[in-house]
């Protein structure tokens, strides 16, 4: 056995004390600078556990591909109007084949580059997933539904999916956005970069204004007894059901937002 397949087997042991089971669906967050854990690896061990019925989701967002995110706001920062202009003018189209996910980090761009991999089409909030039921939950992903009931988020919310969070807090916690769907946030104006029928071309819409400003608080009150916590690789791991996060969200921003 070699040692890439022995911290595989480890992991998959760990990932069964903390709960997850075989054949179920997972959205996985993870943050493994600094924990030592290897991306391929961990996908591995993710998929082992889980087993030829489960799914592994991860979040694949490229919000750099807009002209109003902060992503992209932090690549125009110090241009000038001119150049900001130019720099808009070339950004590519978004392609769920080819490009890429980095700023969510290495698990997600292990994902997302896996053999038989299947990714939704939203060209700022995408998904991808590996398993058997991952064509199904991310078949559909309308343009202005970025994290709503029609997006990849509310049919794992539906097929009663669990989020784990792997060295990462609840801010990154995409699960609760959805609650903002719920909870009847204002709109806002989007625009993004698609392919068109002639090469790249900018395209906007309206979608639910969306603010994890205050997730770590939303996190903080959510129940102890809900969630399962654990060692995983050296690192600290959660597991928790989607159905329970954003029905405590709803019931948080219903009271705590304006």
């Amino acid at each position: 056995m070699t040692d890439t397949a022995g911290e595989r087997d480890g992991l998959v042991g760990q990932l069964a004390e903390l709960g997850l089971r075989e054949g179920e669906t997972v959205l996985v967050h993870a943050g493994l600078g600094g924990t030592g854990l290897d991306a391929p690896t961990l996908r591995d061990a993710l998929l082992t556990a889980l087993g030829a019925d489960g799914t592994l989701v991860v979040p694949a967002f490229t919000t750099e591909n807009s002209d109003t995110s902060t992503a992209h706001l932090r690549l125009v920062a110090g241009m000038t109007p001119t150049q900001a202009a130019a720099f808009r003018a070339t950004m590519p189209a978004f392609d769920p084949a080819t490009t890429p996910c980095t700023a969510m980090g290495r698990l997600a761009e292990s994902v997302r580059t896996a053999g038989g991999a299947v990714r939704s089409a939203h060209p700022q909030t995408s998904f991808a997933a590996l398993g058997r039921r991952a064509g199904e939950l991310l078949s559909a992903h309308p343009l202005s539904s970025h994290l709503g009931e029609e997006s990849p988020l509310g049919a794992l919310y539906r097929a009663g999916a669990r989020v784990l969070m792997i060295n990462v807090g609840f801010s990154v916690c995409t699960a609760f956005h959805l609650a903002e769907y719920r909870t009847g946030a204002p709109l806002r104006r989007y625009a993004c970069v698609v392919r068109g029928a002639h090469g790249p071309e900018w395209t906007e819409y309206l979608d639910v204004t969306l603010d994890d400003s205050d997730f770590e608080a939303i996190g903080a009150a959510f129940g102890w007894n809900l969630e399962q916590k654990g060692q995983l690789g050296g690192t600290v791991a959660t597991l928790f059901s989607i159905r329970d996060a954003v029905d405590h969200a709803v019931r948080w921003m219903s009271e705590k937002r304006c």
